[in-house]
C-alpha cells in the first residue's frame, strides 16, 4: 500500500492542495451539476409531476437533491430581490419598532430556504389529507413541495429581475404565475386526468398558506408578550 493512502480507510493521508479546480468540483458536487441544475429546472417545467414521481419511486440521480434545490433557488431569489431592492416596494417595515411582526418578517426574508421548507410542510399536511387515497407518505409529499416551491422561487426571481430592469411592477403577476404552476404541477403529480386533482391542489395551497400565516401570527404575539414583560 502506498504511503499516500491509509491502510484502513484507503483515503489519502495528505489531501490534495485546495485550488480553483477543487472549489469548482465542490460547487458541482453540492449543486449536482453532473446531471445539471439546469436540467432539473427544465424537467420540472416540462413534466413536473412525472419527473417528481420518477424521483420518488425509481431514479433519484436524475434531479438535484430536493432540499438543496429549494435552498439554492431561494438563495437565487433572495440575491435578485436584494440587488434590485424589490421587496422594499411591497413590504414596509418600521425599523424603529422592535415588534414581533418585524422579527418574524425579518427572519422569513433572511431565510427563504428554510421558510419555504416550513411552509411546504404545512401545504404537504393538507395535500396528505386531500390525497389520502394515494400511496404517498408525508415526507414524499414534502419532497414534492421542495421541487415545486423551488420552481416558484425561480419564477419570482425571474419576475424580480424584469421588474428591476424595467421598473414595472410585476411581483403580483409573479404570484399568479407561481400559483398556477403549483396547481398544475401538483395536479400532474397525483392524477393529471382529473380536474379534482387541480382543485384539491389549489385548496391545499390556500390552507397551507393560511396555517403557515397563523403560525407566524402566533409567534409574533408570543414574541411581543415576551418583550413586553
Amino acid at each position: 500500500m502506498s504511503e499516500e493512502f491509509c491502510s484502513n480507510c484507503k483515503q489519502n493521508i495528505k489531501p490534495k492542495r485546495i485550488d480553483g479546480r477543487y472549489i469548482i468540483h465542490e460547487i458541482e458536487h453540492v449543486l449536482h451539476f453532473e446531471r445539471g441544475i439546469l436540467y432539473t429546472i427544465r424537467e420540472l417545467l416540462i413534466k413536473p409531476g412525472e419527473n417528481i414521481k420518477n424521483f420518488i419511486n425509481e431514479n433519484r440521480s436524475r434531479l438535484v437533491k430536493p432540499v438543496i434545490f429549494i435552498i439554492v433557488t431561494s438563495l437565487i431569489y433572495t440575491l435578485t430581490s436584494h440587488f434590485f431592492h424589490i421587496e422594499e416596494g411591497y413590504i414596509k417595515l418600521d425599523a424603529g419598532k422592535e415588534t414581533g411582526t418585524n422579527t418574524i418578517n425579518n427572519w422569513v426574508q433572511s431565510h427563504y430556504g428554510y421558510s419555504n421548507i416550513i411552509m411546504g410542510a404545512f401545504i404537504a399536511f393538507w395535500l396528505k389529507i386531500f390525497f389520502k387515497k394515494y400511496d404517498y407518505n408525508f415526507f414524499e409529499i414534502l419532497i414534492l413541495m421542495c421541487f415545486v416551491l423551488g420552481i416558484e422561487m425561480l419564477l419570482f426571481a425571474l419576475f424580480a429581475l424584469f421588474e428591476g430592469v424595467t421598473k414595472f411592477p410585476l411581483m403580483q403577476t409573479a404570484a399568479v404565475a407561481a400559483f398556477i404552476y403549483f396547481c398544475w404541477a401538483v395536479g400532474q403529480f397525483f392524477d393529471k386526468t382529473k380536474t379534482s386533482s387541480y382543485v384539491k391542489a389549489l385548496i391545499s395551497y390556500v390552507l397551507g398558506m393560511l396555517t403557515f400565516g397563523l403560525l407566524m401570527t402566533i409567534l409574533e404575539i408570543l414574541i411581543y408578550l415576551i418583550k413586553k414583560h
